[in-house]
């Protein structure tokens, strides 16, 4: 067997990816194993009560993407039940932030049967051996990583201490949050995470994992029910394809937010040709201020994302209308496999399933994905995601798998890595360490540039006249992109962003 190419999301989340290397795994039971780990490790970041979407791209056929995102459930429910069994949580992590919590904002998870699902369609080797360094993780130690540790110093007891359970998997012995490094377990979990690997994903769904979840919904106020996990299937979409200079690249699709956003500031970015930060700039302001105003809110995003693509693609930005917690694991094999995993929780429920330490998502309690309101949207509904996990080829044998954590961050950052390794020629490396902007739009509706340092990128503001912050170099809250890379020689290499935790590496079998 040949060698692959991982980033992965911490030396966890490597080692987990490494054991399936060494049996020979390819790139998509690669990836799959070290996002499995990370999401079993990384408490408060990520957790398998959440949803992912899976890129995979092989070498003789299209690109496929796997959604398993969350689902607004609710079915069989009166209407007595929505806009209930939800707390409000504030918290000064990223600057300030109010979500909602509690069993009312947990969205039926997809995450561990996508992953299935990818495994048995394109990987090598089986379930089980993928999901058993997750599970060895959890039943030996595991050390707690720094954004994980960072998250938790703000919210292990306002967001995790309504639940003792779930305070007993963020926190010491003593009661307070667990540190970077600390080495912790979680045995509940390993026991789960075993049946997941011998009886399948179905367990956390259909199965007794399931049933417990739907249970303590119904006696707590939640929605999900049996008829949810029931009904939730994880959808194969076809990619939105973009060119972007030698690069044909394939993008999360509608209903997905984040893969539309990117594939129009790409396209955009293409079509200037050798762009420059005036150029990123205005990209920026004019396909953000579309989502707010008017993507964000549509009732319809599967929809509305296709009427945005078509409509720049007709007439380029002019015809735009005017009205956080994530992990990302890229892996490329020898063979031109690329696999790109994005997972989330969002903010976290603060809650587990009784007796299983699985955390659970609070993607109904996001505000920013839910513009429409709590509890809006239909039973069945697949929710917004800034997710964006992108493929990409070219006719010269070069691979690409990249992706990034970061809410909303997740476009902008990617839009400018692959900006400058698609159009401008830099490699990996560089694209990803060079500095970048994000535009937000404050209260009021007006944009604000969050920048790093850059005298570039503070002239450029100047001359458009807007409001800027800077945020000095390097700073988490860009994003943190891992891109796994095959050069047109065969030759492979990876990268992480040093502005979060990575772990990469070159990973050879025999």
């Amino acid at each position: 067997m040949g060698e692959v190419a991982l980033a992965a999301t911490g030396p966890v989340s490597l080692a987990a990816g490494r054991a399936l290397a060494d049996a020979g795994g390819n790139a998509v039971d690669v990836a799959v194993a070290a996002a499995l780990a990370a999401m079993a490790t990384e408490p408060g970041i990520v957790s398998l009560g959440g949803g992912a979407f899976v890129s995979v791209w092989g070498p003789d056929g299209e690109p496929v993407l796997v959604d398993g995102t969350v689902e607004m459930p609710g079915r069989g429910l009166s209407r007595e039940a929505f806009g209930q069994g939800v707390r409000e949580v504030h918290t000064e992590y990223g600057g300030g932030v109010t979500m909602f919590a509690g069993h009312g904002s947990v969205a039926t998870p997809g995450a561990a049967s996508a992953c299935e699902d990818v495994v048995t369609r394109f990987g090598r080797a089986g379930w089980s051996d993928v999901v058993a360094p997750a599970a060895a993780a959890c039943r030996d130690g595991y050390p707690m990583g720094g954004a994980a540790a960072r998250y938790l110093g703000f919210v292990a007891g306002s967001l995790f201490g309504a639940d003792p359970e779930a305070h007993r998997v963020v926190t010491r012995d003593d009661g307070s949050p667990l540190r970077a490094g600390d080495v912790t377990t979680n045995p509940l979990l390993a026991d789960v995470l075993d049946l997941v690997g011998r009886d399948g994903a179905s367990v956390l769904t259909t199965g007794e994992v399931g049933r417990a979840m739907v249970a303590d919904m119904a006696a707590h106020g939640g929605l999900v029910t049996a008829d949810d996990v029931a009904a939730y299937r994880v959808l194969e979409r076809d990619p939105v394809r973009r060119t972007v200079g030698d690069w044909d690249l394939a993008a999360n699709p509608p209903p997905s937010v984040g893969g539309p956003m990117l594939a129009v500031m790409l396209g955009e970015l293409a079509r200037r040709g050798s762009y420059d930060w005036d150029d990123v700039l205005a990209v920026q302001l004019a396909v953000l201020r579309y989502r707010l105003e008017v993507h964000d809110v549509s009732p319809d995003l599967d929809a509305a994302g296709h009427a945005l693509l078509s409509s720049v693609d007709r007439q380029g930005l002019a015809g735009l209308p005017t009205s956080a917690s994530t992990a990302h694991v890229s892996a490329v094999d020898a063979d031109g496999l690329a696999c790109a995993v994005t997972v989330s929780a969002g903010y976290g429920a603060g809650i587990t399933v009784p007796g299983t330490g699985i955390l659970l998502n609070n993607a109904l309690g996001e505000p920013e994905l839910n513009r429409l309101g709590l509890h809006a949207l239909a039973p069945g509904t697949r929710l917004a995601s800034n997710m964006a996990p992108t493929t990409g080829r070219t006719a010269d044998g070069r691979v690409i798998a990249v992706g990034s954590p970061g809410a909303d961050r997740i476009t902008t950052a990617l839009m400018q890595v692959l900006g400058q390794g698609c159009l401008h020629g830099a490699d990996l490396t560089t694209a990803i360490e060079a500095p970048r902007l994000h535009v937000r739009f404050d209260a009021g509706g007006r944009p604000v540039v969050e920048h790093e340092s850059d005298p570039a990128i503070t002239a450029a503001v100047h001359r458009a006249g807007l409001a800027a912050t800077d945020h000095g170099a390097l700073s988490m809250y860009f994003g943190g992109v891992g891109a796994a890379y095959r050069h047109a020689d065969g030759a492979l290499s990876a990268a992480g962003d040093p502005r979060r935790e990575a772990a990469v590496a070159v990973l050879g079998h025999g």
